[in-house]
């Protein structure tokens, strides 16, 4: 049974950043940054208004096509409820169309933003493994997702069960040495666009190679990050997107000749350098400035935080 929301409702969550595949692991291992997007719900009498600033601002639709809306009406469906109206303000510091999980990040908020809702009637929030479903059935695959809901690192997985694939995600423990230097360029690329440069199908060595590489990864990221040099080795999706992206590629490539853990942040074009020095080497800094790539550390960001009313940003 339906149940339909009262107007005056306010919901805010905020939801980061990811990286995905770092490398070998194609679709399955996924980083949160320290990097966020806010988003406000309030509901009223009826209508539908989208407000945007920052990322995205004059780029995305203003309807009910927007990611975010869309996400928000899939999650008041899975717990029962409509909205007779709704205002929806996106505030995103997360760049668009960079391999950065935007999209993943959208979704996410926007179910999270259901749960700051619902909850004021007295219903049950959806869960992890339910907010994880819902924004990997919007993705196709649940490494952004799964990063975004949970933060941190993350292994996800996808069970085949019917007509619609379950998801799901466990947490991993990221080695406290580790830092992250996200390098994020002025290109745009789209997923879509990069995933037809992949063949649909690899020889068994270079399956064999990249399974022994992800495996390597989790000892890398949680215990021995000396071996992240080795465990960020790939050969099934990297060297194919080099052609679309070639500044990003040369990066990846230069970082690596210094000894630095680089690797594509999703399908690209973002970088991201996971090392256990303190910094990236001045050459390597250099180039990327005068190549168009934006590089900072960032820390490892947090899941997904959703609350009743509007919370100051900090």
């Amino acid at each position: 049974m339906t149940q339909s929301l009262p107007a005056g409702l306010t919901a805010t969550a905020v939801v980061a950043a990811s990286s995905a595949n770092l490398g070998p692991g194609f679709d399955s291992l996924g980083l949160a940054l320290s990097l966020y997007d806010e988003i406000v719900v309030d509901t009223t009498e009826s209508g539908l208004t989208v407000e945007v600033e920052g990322e995205g601002a004059g780029q995305v639709p203003l309807d009910s096509s927007h990611l975010v809306v869309r996400a928000i009406e899939a999650g008041l469906r899975a717990v029962g409820f409509t909205a007779p109206g709704l205002t929806v303000r996106c505030r995103n510091d997360i760049p668009h169309s960079r391999g950065l999980g935007s999209s993943a990040a959208a979704v996410v908020g926007g179910l999270a933003a259901v749960n700051g809702l619902v909850t004021q009637t007295g219903s049950t929030a959806l869960s992890e493994t339910e907010l994880i479903q819902l924004a990997s059935e919007f993705e196709g695959h649940p490494d952004n997702a799964a990063a975004a809901v949970l933060g941190g690192a993350v292994v996800s997985w996808t069970e085949p069960a019917g007509t619609q694939p379950r998801f799901a995600a466990a947490p991993l423990r990221l080695h406290p040495d580790i830092h992250l230097f996200p390098a994020i360029p002025e290109q745009r690329s789209s997923t879509a666009e990069t995933r037809v440069l992949l063949p649909e199908q690899v020889s068994h060595t270079d399956a064999r190679f990249n399974l022994s590489r992800a495996a390597l990864l989790v000892v890398a990221l949680t215990e021995r990050p000396d071996l992240l040099m080795a465990a960020t080795e790939d050969v099934l999706h990297q060297p194919q997107r080099a052609v679309a992206m070639p500044a990003s590629a040369e990066y990846l490539q230069i970082l690596r000749r210094y000894g630095i853990a680089a690797v594509l942040s999703g399908a690209g074009p973002a970088v991201i350098a996971l090392t256990s020095a303190p910094e990236l080497p001045a050459e390597a800094l250099e180039y990327g400035a005068a190549n168009g790539f934006t590089v900072s550390e960032m820390a490892v960001g947090e899941g997904v935080k959703w609350t009743s009313g509007v919370v100051a940003r900090s």
